[in-house]
């Protein structure tokens, strides 16, 4: 690396050490606030359904911010814009991937969700098949997800705090890690899902501030003029025209591509099957406002990737390839240093107010999501493992909601240890194999139990567990696990599958194991609750 790249690379750190006092009040004052939030939401907390669902109070446009908040994550934030400003075209695959799934999740899946279950996925496939092993199947997979997810954004509140502190050593970034697990934890047995919610609001509409601040200014410099910008990207990449076209990452040689095809099915399928966001549905009183909170979702959504093409092509045109590299390998921090570059610089105070704000709202973006999915992990153990499973239906609502308290504390501490090992990979990547795993085991039962009328337990069992099997094995032994500099672990190598995402295989695999199951079954599907099931998911009749 060269000696101006080393120079350059420092620039975040020596304005951090400028102004630390600054960048320190701003994380304690939304620390503070949203623990205030916390504390406040968890006094009106009294049973379950308010626990898990927040009551059924919020409004659709509450909901919907409340679910924009949740989808918008380190990976939207950090890792898309990181990709943008090491892969150009490539990179905002990943925007046109996690908007258009959307489309899946609205048409196909929220609506009927909302009306066939109560509080988790596991509701729903439970109406009609046997409650003992689908719920424990279906808890399983959400935990699983939900770790994957986790993953990503430890990884993201690592880079992010260690760049702004201007910490350097492993023990740090380790130790940042488990800052965020603690915090994670607090919100969640406190506040539960109105304190979850309300932090997702605040969330949303911080980042959404923050981030048409950062394409304003960006857009300023280049007097507005979009191919300006495009074009100072590209030649400032180093790679020229190759960087506004397809093929930089994923088009270099056949398996890349196929790679590029297995991402785009994960990411496009991958949202419908997430827990975390399923279990938004339930937070509103009636089927009606689940369907407009998913369109006030799409718009807000839609409107931040948008935005997100500004700020990876801004960091590409404003920061040299090796800088953003240099100061994490995955180009996690591609944003903040752009924010402090248009500010005016690492010796400016314009530069170092900016860099804090966008890495406050950051950092306020990654401790909600991972409140959002520690949510539905511990409410799936506690509904349906705990409550359904183990207790058989006998537990009391106060002994259901002390559970999840306790398994909130668990999936911390184990979402801690294995974000410590993940904080040098792409958020944004981490993201996707959470999507692949959640399109190959979850999406396939949802689909086939609300459209599926022969659908049998044996059917739902062998989706959810093949699925889950296959993506993750197949992630383990691929290249984002072992093989390559950008492993999680680079040391060694025992990596036989060649894709970084599995789901051309995992996706396709969850769904025809759940059609084999269900042909090879000598199970009688119930028509009669399938009847039931099908006049609740369309008409809201019975619905919780």
């Amino acid at each position: 690396m060269s000696e101006t790249t080393v120079q350059a690379a420092t620039l975040a750190a020596s304005a951090v050490s400028e102004h630390q006092p600054l960048i320190i009040t701003l994380f304690g004052l939304f620390v503070v606030a949203t623990l205030f939030i916390t504390v406040w939401a968890g006094r009106q907390t009294k049973d379950a359904a308010d626990f898990y669902a927040g009551g059924r109070q919020f409004t659709g446009f509450q909901n919907g911010l409340a679910i924009s908040g949740d989808y918008m994550s380190a990976a939207s934030f950090l890792g898309i814009a990181g990709a943008i400003a090491l892969f150009g075209y490539d990179g905002f695959l990943y925007s046109i991937g996690f908007l258009v799934a959307w489309l899946v999740a609205l048409l196909l899946v929220a609506e009927p969700l909302r009306n066939s279950g109560r509080f988790t996925m596991g509701d729903v496939l439970a109406y009609r098949m046997r409650q003992r092993p689908v719920r424990t199947a279906a808890g399983a997979s959400t935990i699983v997800v939900s770790i994957f997810y986790l993953l990503a954004q430890m990884a993201g509140a690592g880079v992010l705090v260690a760049l702004l502190l201007g910490i350097t050593t492993d023990a740090g970034k380790i130790g940042i890690v488990a800052l965020v697990g603690v915090l994670m934890i607090v919100y969640v047995t406190i506040g539960g899902m109105k304190g979850t919610t309300w932090v997702q609001m605040v969330k949303a509409v911080l980042l959404i501030g923050g981030t048409v601040l950062i394409t304003f200014l960006i857009l300023l410099k280049f007097g507005f003029n979009i191919s300006d910008l495009l074009g100072s990207a590209a030649e400032n990449s180093g790679k020229g025209a190759a960087f506004l076209e397809p093929g930089l990452k994923y088009g270099v040689t056949p398996t890349s591509k196929l790679d590029f095809i297995s991402l785009g099915i994960a990411l496009v399928l991958g949202t419908a099957g997430l827990p975390h966001i399923l279990i938004r549905f339930y937070t509103v009183p009636t089927a009606k406002a689940a369907r407009k909170s998913v369109n006030w979702a799409i718009g807000i959504i839609g409107a931040f990737y948008l935005m997100t093409i500004v700020l990876g092509f801004g960091a590409a045109a404003l920061l040299k390839p090796d800088v953003i590299t240099a100061s994490n390998k995955a180009g996690n921090t591609a944003a903040p240093l752009a924010a402090l570059e248009i500010g005016g610089g690492g010796d400016s105070a314009g530069g170092a107010i900016l860099l804090a704000v966008i890495s406050a709202v950051a950092f306020a973006t990654i401790l909600a999501v991972v409140a959002g999915l520690t949510l539905a992990s511990s409410s799936s153990f506690a509904h349906d493992i705990y409550a359904n499973v183990i207790r058989k239906g006998e537990a009391t609502e106060k002994e259901e909601v002390r559970a999840a308290r306790w398994a909130t504390v668990a999936i911390g501490i184990v979402s801690i240890a294995l974000g410590a090992l993940a904080r040098d990979l792409n958020v944004a990547g981490l993201v996707a194999l959470a999507f692949a795993v959640a399109a190959s085991a979850n999406l396939p039962t949802i689909l086939y139990s609300l459209f599926w009328k022969r659908f049998t337990t044996q059917g739902a069992l062998w989706s959810i567990y093949g699925g889950l099997a296959s993506s993750v094995l197949l992630v383990l032994f691929s290249p984002v696990v072992s093989g390559k500099e950008t492993s999680m672990f680079p040391a060694v190598d025992f990596h036989w599958f060649p894709l970084e995402n599995p789901g051309i295989i995992s996706i396709p695999l969850g769904f025809l194991l759940g059609w084999l199951g269900t042909i090879l079954s000598k199970e009688e599907p119930d028509a009669g609750k399938y009847a039931e099931l099908e006049v609740r998911s369309l008409t809201g009749t019975g619905a919780h």
